[in-house]
């Protein structure tokens, strides 16, 4: 049995034994939701969508707010890997390449054995290479608080984002009751939502006590293994040939135990079951620019009259945003625009995600683009995967 830890005061939290922190990049995902620009051979972390920097270097760079340089670690499929090393400028040992697809749970639980097998008492935190967090100061500032509570409780921490938008794309978490002094402004999670309709993600946004689910993860390394003992014993059994391996770099033990490990999220697996898990609701901007609705947002579509001094240069006076390429708009309005060598012309038309690249061209409704993975899902069936 665990022995229970001393309650900590946000004074400690200022003031105490600072926790071993590794972050943990996971850069593993298809990017379906930003296809056509998001491919197989190009994935979204390597793009850069947002103030001149790819995504993943933005997140390595909120990676070493939080952990020192050899305490950051990134985790990617074999088909980007060497792509990934050379963006990421990690040593070898600190790039995890995934032999195949497992979903997130096996991804994170494969790097905190890695990490408890080196530095046992380690908080480790989660990050997703395709975020976008303008205030890095914040966002480090929340990381060192959910940190020093995961070092001296036995708790799983999740990052709670005040919606801005009923998105049908985010998973929601329902806010429980404040934890109490000594748990840094913490909350109990009643429940995980994963993905609602339309009408729910209206209610819940309206309600006021659900969060998005950011996916920024913290906790310490060995309590996160416990539970996976607990809340997904096959999770569990398939690690087995990595925990035998301690930190050796083989890679026999890493294939045997992706064979056996069911492919599932890391919320799924654990957090949904656990009974550890709160969260930390934030304040500052986050989004996964995970679809082009969400990318408008992030760069002021539909705000009219931003183009001027402190505005945002891509926005038009009629509240179309233009990534890039050679773009005439007349007439429409709230359009979001991502152009290639040839002219794009819209005519009256609004709310629109327009994107061109060399071989395709999107054209949704800007509130469908939670959808364009279905694109994706009929390509593949009719044999078109060089378009994926």
């Amino acid at each position: 049995m665990v022995k229970p830890k001393q309650k900590i005061s946000d004074r400690q939290v200022k003031s105490g034994s600072k926790p071993s922190v590794h972050a943990v990049i996971l850069a593993g995902g298809a990017g379906e939701r930003f296809w056509p620009r998001s491919r197989r051979a190009f994935p979204k972390p390597l793009m850069e969508v947002v103030g001149g920097q790819t995504l993943l270097e933005a997140t390595l760079e909120r990676a070493h707010k939080v952990a020192e340089s050899g305490q950051v670690w990134l985790v990617c499929g074999h088909e980007h890997a060497r792509a990934m090393r050379d963006a990421s400028g990690l040593s070898p040992s600190r790039v995890l390449v995934e032999p195949e697809r497992r979903n997130t749970a096996m991804a994170v639980a494969w790097a905190a054995q890695r990490i408890v097998a080196k530095d046992p008492d380690a908080v480790m935190v989660v990050l997703s290479a395709d975020h976008h967090i303008p205030d890095a100061k914040s966002f480090a500032e929340s990381i060192k608080r959910a940190a020093w509570v995961a070092q001296n409780e036995d708790v799983l921490v999740t990052l709670g984002i005040r919606p801005t938008r009923p998105e049908t794309g985010y998973g929601y978490i329902h806010l429980g009751r404040e934890m109490g002094e000594g748990f840094g402004g913490l909350h109990r999670v009643r429940r995980f939502v994963e993905k609602p309709d339309q009408a729910r993600a209206k209610r819940y946004v309206s309600l006021g006590d659900y969060l998005w689910n950011a996916g920024v993860f913290i906790w310490a390394a060995s309590t996160l293994l416990r539970e996976i003992e607990v809340c997904a014993p096959d999770l569990h059994k398939a690690l087995a040939p990595l925990r035998k391996s301690g930190v050796g770099r083989a890679r026999a033990p890493v294939e045997a135990a992706y064979k056996r490990a069911p492919s599932v999220p890391i919320d799924v697996a654990v957090l949904e079951k656990s009974r550890r898990v709160c969260t930390l609701p934030v304040e500052f901007a986050w989004s996964d620019v995970g679809t082009w609705e969400s990318l408008g947002e992030q760069l002021g579509m539909g705000q009219k009259h931003r183009g001027g001094p402190g505005g945002q240069p891509n926005v038009d006076d009629l509240g179309n945003c233009v990534v890039g390429g050679d773009v005439l708009a007349l007439e429409s309005t709230d359009n979001l625009v991502w152009g290639s060598d040839r002219v794009v012309a819209l005519l009256g038309v609004e709310d629109l995600a327009v994107i061109d690249t060399d071989d395709v061209i999107l054209i949704t409704k800007i509130s469908r683009s939670s959808d364009v993975r279905k694109v994706v899902a009929e390509l593949k069936r009719k044999g078109r995967d060089h378009l994926t």
